[in-house]
């Protein structure tokens, strides 16, 4: 064996028994992949990906997205031995509290992370939205002859990730889109955590990808890196296809009695095991965390040519600069993620004499609003954009610019291809969710979603790893209520608004007419430290006449009082969305009988929770016990405001198809229930 050949297996061994090692100091782990794809990962690593370890976050670098987030230990070592700040005694404390290598990845923990994986086929979902976000940008900024974005992300997956439906739908959607810069490596070890994947997934992955529109290429041996090497290099060769290269990998390789069996998976090796796996690949057995003399400065030649890299990239844009600075000073505003001055001015106005309207339909206007101003906005629907409204009108279709044509029946008009501001998700709720939150960790854009209220079942996941990641995402659902009427209970959400309220980090608003939605836009665009949710209505409210505050002065406190008698109250009444304009109602009855009366709208519990207590005790005074929360949802959580004392007019069950009138009546959405109830409650006092 020549030396480069001894640098090389020993690099790809030290990257085996880190990660081993690591996982039996912690007593828990997954060896096993990080074994198995070791040569793929440091052959990407060493000989493809453009990085910089001494600036994470160089705009133009190569993004690699670890899917398979439980072979975290692979990550860690590719990071520690290429140059990354991150230090052997992190690779050490794997798993343990505060360490920089955590169980599964977490985005910039450590730096070189760019996201937080571990839940099956989210990264991939994301790093389709990671190369929406390249495509655009490039055909938004590069001009003849100076190329400024041109970088590839990469991914490497495990049989689990392409077993999830997430998966499927986004990678469907990439292939349509004909994502070039695209390329997974599939580690295809044909072992899950429970066993053969013989038991569960026999498919033809190749003929499912081709499907697909993927370019599809083969590595029969997972150990040779030549091979390897060769198939990422005609991977990149290729613009007008994303790439699947089926990598025949072994997990657990070297382990001579566990090796291609799914107890490597998912625990330690053991100490026995660990040992003749250490000898069987000619490793010293009784060093933990061993490194061979020289693997560290091979690996991290990195450094260097990243730095280099890098500098060339700044040459390139140095040029761009002169002859185009305005767009060299937009992308450096977008790239920090920094809205244009003036952004959230001329929003529509609605006076008091507004006529009723759909909060869904203010959405619409506020949109195209925000469209003229904020440039880097993107995003569409799952396939409702007549009936969401959040298209943005004329500016254009993302799409394959080889593919179909602009006259395509739905299409919104303006520019068909990559530079197009509308992305067309088809009904594929999970892959959108998922492809927003690789658009905004990408960086340079501000995505948002739209679909019925009721989808968010399928886009949880990626709206949760969205709120880990905290990053500001706007997801738009309409059809909030069971004022969806005669669709009936399928279409109807019940718990989805507490199932929100619970994510930490997720804020969620639903506005109560149309002044509080375009403020909530407002409030929306201007989070840049989480993903917002803006809960919307199908049918028309009426523009409500506050007579006290108006929603641009408040909405931003998530509670505020709409309107009141005057004096400590008796009773107050608390309310979002459709139900605030039917509350007020019902409290100017109850003052007209000579109650003291507080009506609060709250469109958004995580933005009044955020507020002093000095604030939240002016708003619903505790000496006020008597509290009614009005909401078309489940009644659950609703306690935390109104407590022991008080009530709650809400949803017990699953609603029914009616139109909505009719069913706000069967379920007690009136003036005369939400007054009886009032009543009742003063009288107990």
């Amino acid at each position: 064996m020549n030396h480069e050949d001894h640098i090389v297996n020993a690099s790809i061994n030290t990257i085996r028994f880190l990660a081993a090692d690591a996982a039996e100091k912690a007593k828990s782990g997954h060896p096993g992949m990080p074994m198995g794809a070791a040569p793929a990962a440091y052959t990407l690593w060493t000989r493809h990906l453009r990085h910089n370890p001494a600036n994470p976050l160089w705009p133009d670098r190569d993004r690699f997205v670890l899917s398979a987030g439980h072979a975290s230990m692979l990550l860690y070592a590719l990071l520690f031995l290429t140059g990354y700040d991150l230090a052997l005694d992190d690779i050490k404390s794997f798993r343990q509290l505060g360490s920089k290598t955590p169980g599964h990845p977490e985005r910039f923990h450590p730096p070189g992370t760019e996201m937080t994986t571990g839940p099956l086929g989210q990264g991939i979902g994301a790093a389709v939205g990671m190369a929406i976000a390249e495509a655009h940008l490039a055909a938004k900024f590069n001009q003849p002859g100076h190329e400024i974005i041109q970088h590839h992300t990469y991914v490497l997956a495990s049989d689990g990730d392409l077993m999830e439906g997430v998966a499927y739908e986004a990678c469907s959607l990439a292939g349509h889109l004909g994502l070039g810069k695209l390329i997974v490596l599939y580690d295809d070890n044909k072992v899950s955590l429970a066993g053969s994947t013989l038991l569960a997934f026999t498919e033809d992955i190749t003929k499912r990808f081709e499907a697909f529109g993927w370019q599809v290429l083969e590595v029969a041996d997972g150990n040779n890196v030549d091979e390897i090497d060769r198939a990422i290099g005609e991977a990149k060769g290729e613009n007008g296809r994303p790439t699947l290269i089926r990598i025949h990998s072994c997990i657990g390789y070297g382990c001579p009695n566990k090796q291609g069996t799914c107890s490597v998976h998912g625990s330690p090796l053991g100490t026995e095991e660990l040992r003749a796996a250490k000898k069987n690949l000619g490793w010293p057995e009784q060093e933990p965390f061993y490194i061979p003399d020289g693997v560290v400065d091979h690996c991290r030649s990195a450094v260097d040519r990243g730095k280099i890299c890098e500098a060339r990239w700044h040459e390139t844009f140095a040029r761009y600069a002169e002859a185009f600075a305005d767009k060299a000073a937009e992308f450096w505003r977008t790239t920090a993620g920094e809205l244009p001055d003036g952004w959230d001015s001329d929003f529509p106005s609605f006076g008091d004499d507004a006529a009723a309207v759909s909060t869904r339909k203010v959405s619409e206007a506020v949109l195209q609003r925000l469209a003229s101003k904020i440039p880097e906005l993107i995003g569409g629907s799952a396939d409702l954009n007549p009936s969401c409204l959040t298209w943005l009108k004329a500016l254009g279709d993302f799409q394959n610019p080889d593919a179909h044509g602009a006259m395509v029946e739905g299409a919104v008009g303006g520019e068909w291809g990559y530079g197009g501001r509308n992305i067309h998700f088809g009904v594929r709720e999970h892959a959108m969710g998922a492809v927003a939150v690789g658009m905004a960790i990408h960086g340079g854009l501000r995505p948002y979603t739209g679909t019925f209220f009721i989808f968010t079942d399928y886009m949880r996941p990626p709206m949760r790893l969205c709120a880990m990641m905290g990053l500001p995402v706007v997801f738009v659902f309409t059809h909030d209520s069971i004022a969806v009427g005669e669709d009936g209970p399928t279409h109807q959400p019940i718990e989805q608004l507490m199932n929100l309220r619970a994510v930490p980090n997720l804020t969620v608003i639903r506005p109560a007419d149309a002044r509080e939605t375009v403020e909530a836009w407002r409030t929306a665009v201007g989070n840049r430290k989480g993903p917002t949710v803006l809960v919307l209505t199908r049918q028309n409210l009426p523009v409500i006449d506050s007579g006290v505050c108006s929603p641009a002065a408040n909405l931003k406190h998530g509670a505020y009082i709409l309107w009141e008698t005057g004096g400590m109250p008796e009773v107050i009444l608390l309310a979002t969305g459709s139900e605030v304009a039917l509350t007020l109602e019902a409290a100017q009855r109850l003052a007209a009988e000579g109650k003291r009366v507080r009506v609060v709208s709250m469109p958004s519990w995580e933005l009044f929770d955020a507020q002093p207590e000095s604030y939240r005790d002016m708003v619903l005074p505790p000496g006020c016990k008597a509290r009614l929360a009005v909401e078309a949802g489940i009644r659950l959580g609703w306690e935390r405001y109104v407590g022991l004392e008080g009530a709650t007019i809400g949803m017990d069950t699953f609603g029914a198809s009616a139109p909505y009138h009719v069913l706000l009546e069967r379920f007690g959405f009136t003036v005369a229930h939400i007054t009886g109830v009032v009543r009742e409650l003063l009288k107990e006092k």
